[in-house]
Parts: C-alpha cells; sequence; structure tokens
C-alpha cells in the first residue's frame, strides 16, 4: 500500500508545483511571460479545477484493506508463503523500484526549482536567433493586415517590421518618425554593424513566440550596448548604407538609450 500512495503522490506533487506556479504567476501579474493575455483567466479556472482533483487524491488514498500482498498471495498461493522466510537479497523488483521513486523525486525537485524557485524570465536574443528573426514563419506573413498608408503615430516593432516588409520603398518614409523599444539582438547577416531591436510576438504561448525586429543600422554598436538590452529609439527609416546584409532598410536613430523591460515584453 506504501509504495502505492507514493506512486500517487509524485503526480499530485507535481500536479500541485504547476498549480501553485500557474496562480502565483497570475496573481504577481508575470503570467504573461509564457502565456497570451487571452488564456489568463482559463489557466487560471484550470488550475482552480486541478486543485480540486489533488484535493480529491489527498481525500481518496489507497485503504487498508487494499493490500498488494494479499492479491499477490491469491494470485500465486504456493510462493507466498516462501517469500518471507528466504530474502537474504532484496528482489530485483524492489531495486527497479527505489530507482524510479529516485527518479521520479528529482523530477519533483527540478520541477519546483525551475516553476518556484527560479525567477520567471522572458525570453532572450538567444531564443531570437534560434527561431530566425522575421521568418516567414513569423507575424509578418502574407495573412497579416496591410499597414501602408496607416498612422505610424503608435506603431510598435511589430508594427514597423511588418510595414518595412509590405514596403521597400524608402521613399515612402520620409515624413515618418520612429519610436519604439525592444531589446538587441545582433543581425545574423551583417552584426557588426546592424541590431535589431526585437520583440517576441505570441499567438498562445512562449512555445510559439516568434521574434520580430526593426533593423538598426550602427556600425560599432557592441562598444555601447549589449545583447538583451532593452533600448528606446527614435529616428527615421533610411536605405541600408552598409554593403551586406539582407535588409534594404533600416532605422538611423536619433536618439537611443537604455530603458527598463516593458511590463508586457511581447507583442501580440
Amino acid at each position: 500500500m506504501l509504495k502505492r500512495l507514493i506512486a500517487r503522490w509524485q503526480g499530485v506533487l507535481l500536479t500541485l508545483v504547476g498549480i501553485v506556479a500557474t496562480v502565483w504567476l497570475g496573481a504577481t501579474g508575470q503570467l504573461g511571460l509564457y502565456i497570451h493575455p487571452r488564456y489568463f483567466w482559463f489557466s487560471i479556472a484550470m488550475a482552480l479545477i486541478g486543485a480540486v482533483f489533488v484535493v480529491a487524491a489527498f481525500a481518496f488514498t489507497p485503504l487498508p484493506e487494499e493490500p498488494d500482498e494479499a492479491t499477490d498471495a491469491a494470485a500465486a498461493p504456493g510462493l507466498h508463503d516462501h517469500s518471507h522466510h528466504d530474502t537474504a537479497e532484496p528482489p530485483r523488483g524492489n531495486r527497479a523500484g527505489t530507482v524510479r521513486a529516485a527518479l521520479a523525486a528529482l523530477t519533483i525537485v527540478v520541477a519546483t526549482g525551475a516553476l518556484l524557485v527560479l525567477p520567471p524570465t522572458t525570453l532572450t536574443s538567444a531564443t531570437a536567433t534560434q527561431r530566425s528573426i522575421n521568418s516567414a514563419t513569423s507575424a509578418l506573413d502574407a495573412s497579416s493586415p496591410t499597414l501602408v498608408g496607416g498612422d505610424t503615430a503608435n506603431f510598435t516593432v511589430k508594427d514597423w517590421a511588418l510595414l518595412l516588409r509590405q514596403n521597400p520603398d524608402v521613399g515612402y518614409y520620409a515624413d515618418k518618425d520612429v519610436d519604439v523599444v525592444g531589446f538587441v539582438t545582433a543581425s545574423p547577416d551583417d552584426p557588426e554593424n546592424v541590431f535589431y531591436l526585437a520583440r517576441f510576438s505570441v499567438t498562445c504561448c512562449a512555445v510559439d513566440a516568434q521574434p520580430i525586429g526593426v533593423p538598426v543600422y550602427l556600425p560599432g554598436w557592441q562598444e555601447q550596448f549589449e545583447e538583451d538590452q532593452w533600448l528606446a529609439a527614435t529616428g527615421a527609416i533610411e536605405q541600408n548604407p552598409g554593403s551586406t546584409g539582407d535588409e534594404p532598410l533600416v532605422l538611423v536613430t536619433e536618439t537611443l538609450e537604455v530603458t527598463e523591460q516593458p511590463e508586457q515584453p511581447y507583442v501580440f
């Protein structure tokens, strides 16, 4: 019975860790680091329903009249009497069970550390590099709304990145001022002269987040800024003066300052 109880509580503890983490992130306003805001209440509701099942699991633990040995004895009565007298070494089944219990305990410890001990954090430039910024699978695909001709006064990084893709005519941007906030990630094509002010576009959760960004032309930018720093930039869109790179248009800044990470680091 003890083994069955422990086996059941392993799953219960993992569920409990997930519930506490979800509710805590929601209460502290940090759930947005992992999921789209439209799923906040759904996630909280699922966590609370999960809590009901956790309480039920504690309430309905294995009963004393469910002895495993009794079942085993009924199935093989001839073997039962000898098992108590000639057990010089632990059976292999016991050793395997001990290993499984140890692995389960390790899983619980790792999950607890990852979800409850380590501070929540947003995705970084390392993820942006892995997922290819402004890729065809990002929020900048052909199904995106047309922004050409729109009011750019409140455009975000996502809006500017989409507009640059939809209209590569530099003359169109002559009277348009850019004012954006994003984190720094190096251009894969011209890392010495260009970096992106980037954000992650989230459709459902951090797993499907896609990096998008506005290319900034600033030779030697590494001497002033570091990757993952959040910057606020103003400036204008101009032809890329560099001879390399896939970005024909870039942001040439008038002001560029280090700023705090926004409360909501993602765009939707």
